[in-house]
């Protein structure tokens, strides 16, 4: 089946705009890696609730591969500051045992 991760990262008030705007303009990026299959950027719909940050792989060397790649650390380049972001969060990884699409 697939390999998901999740990455969830609270972003301070004010910073929301820029944070899915950079989204926006990076996704390409990870969409030509080999094994990529989707991301979705979630937005939290109550307080203090992380963004959830979701991308699905074939498996979890495709994933290793673009967290490695020239790609990523261009992605990854022009951080936003500390201050966009509260403590907590962090990634998490899965494989999916059983899943249904419609």
């Amino acid at each position: 089946m697939s390999f998901i991760v999740i990455n969830r990262v609270f972003v301070n008030s004010g910073y929301e705009a820029e944070f899915e705007r950079r989204f926006q303009q990076r996704a390409s990026q990870v969409d030509k890696q080999p094994g990529f299959k989707a991301m979705r950027v979630l937005r939290p719909q109550g307080n203090q609730a992380p963004y959830l940050v979701e991308t699905e792989w074939d498996d979890q060397d495709a994933f290793r591969a673009w967290v490695g790649s020239d790609d990523f650390k261009q992605a990854h380049a022009n951080p936003m500051p500390a201050e966009a972001f509260s403590e907590g969060g962090g990634l998490e990884q899965f494989e999916i045992v059983e899943g249904t699409q419609a």
